[in-house]
């Protein structure tokens, strides 16, 4: 069972700069347990967007959307993953989570496991 805490979120005029933050617990870096972490957003009637994915050796993968804005990172040590947000958009509005999947043979199988959220606004 993975928990993660989510926290960074805010209001911030359109151009500014957030960094959300995603303490995970329930798992053995000693075991070598790998797991992918992906933060996604959902906006009020939209359907859900991958925002960003790391995974093993620093491996990662970003919507179009926010590709040069958003930059996602991992310190192992504290077990928490980052998502810098710059050049903000009001677009950008939106409850935004992170979730974890176990990483096998490279591959990020589902995504069962999330948190609950941290909500950006961002005003034009």
């Amino acid at each position: 069972q993975v928990n993660l805490v989510e926290s960074g979120g805010g209001s911030v005029q359109a151009g500014g700069s957030l960094r959300l933050s995603c303490q995970a617990s329930g798992y053995s870096i000693d075991r070598n347990d790998k797991y992918c972490f992906r933060w996604f957003r959902q906006a009020p009637g939209m359907e859900r967007e991958a925002v960003a994915t790391i995974q093993s050796f620093s491996m990662t993968s970003y919507a179009d959307s926010v590709k040069g804005r958003f930059t996602i990172s991992q310190d192992n040590a504290k077990k928490t993953v980052y998502l810098q947000m710059n050049n903000l958009k009001p677009a950008d509005t939106a409850l935004y989570y992170c979730a974890a999947a176990e990483e096998w043979n490279s591959r990020c199988l589902q995504y069962i496991y999330r948190g609950q959220g941290t909500q950006v606004t961002v005003s034009s």
